[in-house]
């Protein structure tokens, strides 16, 4: 009874509240000479007395045909189409099986008829303009522009009309009697709202007299005085339905109630409003916009006030929290040389958390956005201006750069050859460009980024220049080299100092402390590079007469690159030295631009050599299911990667460590990445340094695993597409129509919330192992392997039941992390969502029941329970 009672205060919220700005029009009683007989027969409207004829009224002429025959009726001036037959009269469009036109009264009768298996056939459709409805039967006036019609049903905006008996009035006002209203498309809906009588005013607003809803034909107790319905295509301004609950630490509530504006067809607003017993509110703005051709977004901007707890006990807190969403795109066509884009998600840390029932917006950690603007000028110039933003909601850091402006140059080629003769020389593939970059970015904490005296202090800001100059050709068939030179300038506004503080403690030991200082001034820095880079490809190849396999090929794709860092513009004042130890013995190496945004110049000269080998291993073997070649490709290794470097210009460890990844794909579905670095030199005692020496030498070992980080990670997809041989059906797909926009734009905007019936089933998982070494002062050198595994998927049960599972698995600590399920029921025009989350910090379920279309979408029944937390 108590779900009832709540369902039945929603129903009458939905059909009278909502549209309250509607004036409500009264049913006026009208006459026409019409007369339906209450019996299945044609309608007709020929009587025994005698009328009065009057001059026709026809604007233009009458045409029909028919499939089956044509008959004629002389004396009654009257035609009978039998068949497929179509009348057409201006905009009207007549089509049924049996139409009867009486050209003395200018009226037309319609109906349909019953083939051998006693099924209705030639249903009559009648299409005025864009109006158009089906009827068992119907009559129409040519001159009145009246008509009576039996049992009809046609789409009024969003929803559909039903009726039994209705008057068609000329205004193409609509009354109608013992009828029904519903949101679902069937002839014989799910569900419908019932009454006596109504009246239909196109493009404005249906009104009823007393209703109740009925559910699969079964009559609910759920009535109401009165229906008063919107019947506007497009934008409707109206009143958004609260849903209400019970939070354990924020109380009863009410929750994203307010209102929707329509500003205009290419925009709209709503604005929203939470609020909670025990003090606690939320206020939301939500705007869509969209002009065609042109550009298309959404803005969403939030903030919430949560009061958790009593006032005084020792769990009372107070968060204020915010979070703007903004997506803008620009149609590529609309300006070909210029694009405007926006990708904003900026906000709290705290805001997901209080309020969202998102698992993946909860576990979100970091926050991202992009606002970019990109141009060009005439053929030669490009021009860019960025802004972004970063934050880690963990460690509440906060990365902004504003702006980032690149203005760069097409490549040039200034030996080319206007007029091509002969074969080209070298020097006329030399190409250069121009890069000119500024840009300003602050670090700092989300708590202190709108304190302006600590934020503008942690400032970074400077220019950069680069020329790169390049050229490559041909040596012998099957190499490339590529020999190349870059110039940086770099403008900066600030630099640093270092100095060295020696202080002493009571009991009279020295300690050293270098301790920085940001000075102001304007500097320059320069510095330039050399490099050769040669690169080919050798392919191996393997054939095999007999078995199963027929050939492996092997690619390899070594380089060799030489790079020269030049000492030209070292100087003792970009680069100096400090005092590092008491005794003034020790000194420390630094660049006044070391915290630069563009990074510092070379501290000194370097030559170094580097090398890389790149794998790729493929089988073909025979197969019968290929009908056309008989063979099948796989992939062994897609691409393993050897990496190292050979620095001659310094006294002392001159290998750099080698990285090894790689990337393959197993029997199509398994994915498996790796990476790591191996360090040819031994540590020192305190295992901080490496010292001069190889592992081989000491260790009797080429080489060993150095602290960084090195992975390993399985990812395997399974579908039983995968495995199956016949093609999916096809997906369902939604006509791009003014009516079906709005469901258009959700599934565009939030793709995780469509559910595709089509795949039966669905199942990821992956494995991931990492191993770190980390130094500390404590425990010296310590090792951390980590691994997890994680499930994710969905299973179609049927066409309309599906259910998605997801969760992850610590080895480490054996624990699940945030696993949860969902369940989808497809109603057709009704929906069914369960979401539960079974154990954990955000341990929760939310149950829905839901009309799917938008003009009922507050027609539900929920129930869910928050986390404690909430």
């Amino acid at each position: 009874m108590q779900v009832l009672n709540r369902f039945f205060i929603l129903f009458i919220l939905v059909v009278i509240l909502a549209p309250f700005k509607h004036s409500f029009g009264q049913a006026q009683k009208t006459s026409d000479s019409l007369v339906i007989k209450p019996n299945t027969e044609i309608i007709s409207t020929d009587t025994n007395k005698k009328v009065k004829q009057k001059k026709s009224k026809l604007e233009t002429k009458i045409d029909y045909k028919a499939q089956d025959s044509i008959r004629f009726k002389i004396g009654d001036k009257k035609v009978y189409l039998y068949g497929n037959a179509v009348v057409n009269y201006g905009e009207i469009n007549l089509k049924a099986a049996y139409i009867i036109i009486d050209f003395d009264k200018n009226i037309v009768n319609a109906t349909y008829v019953l083939d051998s298996n006693k099924k209705e056939i030639g249903v009559p459709e009648f299409t005025e303009g864009s109006e158009t409805f089906k009827a068992k039967e119907l009559a129409y006036n040519f001159d009145t522009k009246k008509g009576f019609i039996k049992k009809i049903f046609t789409q009024e905006g969003d929803g559909f009309m039903h009726g039994n008996l209705v008057k068609k009035e000329p205004d193409n006002t609509v009354l109608v009697k013992n009828g029904a209203y519903t949101t679902c498309n069937l002839e014989h809906p799910h569900f419908a709202i019932k009454f006596d009588k109504a009246k239909v005013i196109p493009n404005d607003k249906i009104v009823t007299g007393p209703a109740y809803l009925s559910v699969e034909d079964v009559p609910t107790p759920l009535m109401i005085p009165f229906g008063f319905f919107p019947n506007v295509k497009g934008q409707k301004n109206g009143i958004l339905i609260p849903s209400y609950g019970n939070s354990a630490n924020r109380g009863y509530f009410l929750e994203k109630g307010g209102y929707y504006i329509g500003l205009g067809d290419k925009m709209d607003l709503q604005l929203k409003g939470t609020i909670y017993s025990r003090g606690s509110f939320g206020l939301n703005g939500i705007s869509t916009y969209n002009k065609k051709y042109k550009y298309n977004g959404n803005l969403s901007v939030n903030y919430s006030y949560n009061r958790l707890g009593e006032k005084g006990a020792s769990d009372y807190s107070v968060s204020k929290d915010f979070l703007i969403n903004w997506q803008h795109s620009q149609d590529p066509k609309a300006r070909p040389r210029s694009q405007f884009s926006a990708n904003v998600n900026a906000g709290t840390s705290k805001y997901n958390k209080f309020n969202s029932y998102n698992v993946s917006n909860f576990m979100q950690n970091e926050m991202q956005s992009s606002i970019s603007y990109r141009t060009s000028f005439g053929k030669v110039f490009n021009f860019s201006a960025n802004f972004r933003h970063s934050q880690n909601n963990a460690t509440k850091l906060i990365n902004i750069t504003l702006p980032d402006v690149v203005l760069s140059s097409n490549r040039i080629y200034p030996f080319k050859r206007q007029v091509a003769v002969g074969s080209k020389k070298w020097y006329e593939n030399i190409g250069l460009n121009y890069t000119l970059n500024t840009k300003n970015e602050v670090t700092t904490n989300v708590d202190s980024l709108f304190m302006m005296y600590y934020t503008k202090n942690r400032m970074k800001n400077g220019v950069r220049h680069s020329i790169p100059i390049s050229t490559n050709f041909k040596l012998g068939k099957y190499a490339t080299l590529t020999p190349s030179m870059n110039l940086n300038e770099r403008w900066y506004f600030d630099y640093i100092t270092k100095n060295c503080v020696i202080s002493k403690d009571a009991s009279g030991h020295s300690t050293a402390k270098i301790v920085s200082d940001t000075m102001r001034g304007f500097k320059t820095a320069h510095d330039i590079d050399f490099n050769l880079n040669l690169t080919s490809k050798l392919y191996g190849l393997v054939q095999f007469k007999k078995g199963k396999i027929n050939a492996i090929r092997h690619v390899i794709t070594p380089n060799v690159g030489f790079q020269y860092r030049p000492d030209w513009f070292v100087n003792d004042f970009n680069f100096r030295s400090v005092q590092a130890d008491t005794a003034g013995k020790v000194f420390q190496e630094y660049s006044i631009f070391q915290n630069g945004i563009f990074g510092q110049p070379y501290l000194k000269k370097s030559g170094a050599i580097n090398a890389s080998i790149s794998n790729n291993l493929e089988m073909k073997v025979r197969t019968k299911k290929d009908t056309v070649t008989g063979f099948k490709k796989i992939m062994l290794i897609d691409d393993l990667t050897i990496a190292t470097s050979y620095d001659f210009a310094r006294d002392s460890l001159n290998l750099s460590p080698i990285r090894l990844s790689g990337r393959t794909k197993l029997f199509k579905n398994l994915d498996v990445t790796y990476n790591g670095y191996f360090d040819p030199y031994i540590l020192d005692s305190t295992g901080l340094r490496n010292i001069n020496k190889l592992e081989k030498d000491v260790n009797n070992r080429l080489v060993r695993l150095t602290g960084e980080d090195w992975n390993f990670n399985f990812i395997w997809n399974i579908s039983s597409q995968k495995f199956s041989k016949k093609p999916l059906p096809a997906k369902p797909t939604i006509a791009n129509t003014p009516e079906n926009q709005q469901e258009l734009e959700n599934i565009k905007n939030n793709p995780d919330n469509y559910v595709d019936y089509t795949i039966p089933w669905n199942i990821n998982v992956s494995y991931s192992m990492g191993r770190s070494k980390r130094y500390n002062l404590l425990t010296g050198n310590k090792k951390t392997i980590t691994q997890s595994l994680a499930f994710s998927g969905d299973i179609s049960l049927t066409k309309k039941w599906k259910i998605g599972y997801s969760t992850s698995f610590d080895l480490s600590t054996k624990t699940f992390v945030y696993p949860s399920i969902d369940i989808y029921r497809d109603l057709h025009c009704w929906e069914m969502t369960f979401h539960w989350i079974p154990t954990g910090f955000n341990k929760q379920f939310l149950f829905t029941i839901k009309v799917k279309s938008s003009v009922l979408q507050d027609l539900k029944l929920t129930k869910k329970n928050e986390p404690a937390w909430k």
